[in-house]
């Protein structure tokens, strides 16, 4: 038996994207397709996240329903968006129509945005001017006008 036979089977002459400098989870991932307005999406979910902990602080409430709302709504928002851009860095977008990812995206975020407006709303009428209250209200706020910016 040759050399040749025993190494055929086995040996790749193009290894896939999970070998290499880049591998595992980092060979799937690229920020290539976050250019322009694409790239407020990572402060879009940090700034989600962000209000979804300083809504989670919160000790005490006497009218617990906004805060309830507000909690639901900013972890929707935090998810939604996670979900977004997963699919915009990942393989998955070369798979799916990028018209539909990107009408998707608007749709999302514009439902988002509004719901997230009345849950900050309803909730800045009826917090308890508590520091993280606060906080969590301010987050929000921030998270509105980077959705209205795009």
């Amino acid at each position: 038996m040759e050399n040749g036979e025993v190494y055929r089977a086995t040996t790749e002459a193009h290894p896939g994207p999970g070998r290499g400098a880049r591998s595992g989870l980092a060979a799937y991932f690229t920020l290539s397709r976050l250019s322009g307005f694409r790239r407020l999406k990572v402060l879009e979910l940090v700034l989600s996240l962000l209000a979804f902990i300083c809504e989670e602080v919160v000790s005490q409430c006497t009218l617990c329903g906004g805060l309830y709302f507000f909690e639901f709504v900013s972890c929707s928002a935090f998810l939604l968006s996670l979900l977004i851009l997963i699919v915009y860095c990942t393989p998955v977008y070369d798979r799916v129509d990028p018209a539909k990812v990107k009408s998707s995206d608007f749709y999302i975020t514009l439902g988002t945005g509004l719901v997230f407006f009345v849950a900050s709303v309803i909730f800045a009428l009826t917090h308890d001017n508590t520091v993280t209250e606060i906080a969590a209200i301010n987050s929000q706020k921030a998270c509105s006008d980077v959705r209205r910016v795009r």
